[in-house]
């Protein structure tokens, strides 16, 4: 297969999956597959978020160059590069920039593409907008706090919502069960 075909071959199938989202929202999608929002949290969460605001320094000062790049930049780490793609601990997985929690580990799925991977969110605590970076649209997510990007959404993931959160791990950090705040 020539290159050239094969790059629209994938660019065509990746915005027929884009679009697909866009037609289904999350509330649709659970709705369709029979699952509530809270059946999949165990902690009730502020959904009230304040927004951070900092400074370019602010945020060099805080993060290592690459969460800065990811999380200011919406930069991509390397595929299989995050320790946090193999952690099967319970806890909960926060945002990098803030610590504001993103995923319960009961959201965590191995997708086999090198990032971490949750098939939810806890409620009101990302953003998505859309994303053209690679001419086709794709929906990109956030912390809701601080704005931090986190990765993106596609509808090919595992029962019960069918998503697919693929963050980057440099975005993450992990706070096991045992040292969460009751």
């Amino acid at each position: 297969m020539k290159r050239r075909t094969f790059i629209f071959a994938t660019t065509a199938s990746i915005a027929s999956s884009a679009s697909s989202l866009d037609t289904k929202s999350k509330s649709e999608l659970k709705a369709n597959n029979g699952m509530n929002q809270t059946n999949l949290q165990t902690e009730a969460w502020p959904t009230e978020i304040e927004k951070w605001k900092l400074s370019k320094d602010e945020w060099r000062a805080r993060l290592s160059p690459m969460a800065f790049d990811v999380l200011r930049r919406e930069g991509t780490e390397r595929p299989f590069t995050s320790e946090l793609n193999s952690e099967k601990r319970d806890g909960i997985f926060t945002c990098a920039g803030c610590g504001l929690a993103l995923f319960d580990s009961d959201m965590k799925y191995d997708s086999g593409t090198g990032w971490p991977s949750f098939f939810d969110t806890i409620e009101g605590h990302v953003e998505t907008k859309r994303d053209f970076k690679l001419i086709i649209p794709r929906t990109e997510y956030h912390c809701a706090r601080c704005g931090g990007h986190q990765g993106h959404v596609f509808n090919d993931g595992p029962n019960p919502t069918g998503l697919r959160y693929c963050n980057n791990g440099v975005a993450l950090r992990f706070v096991p069960k045992a040292e969460t705040i009751s």
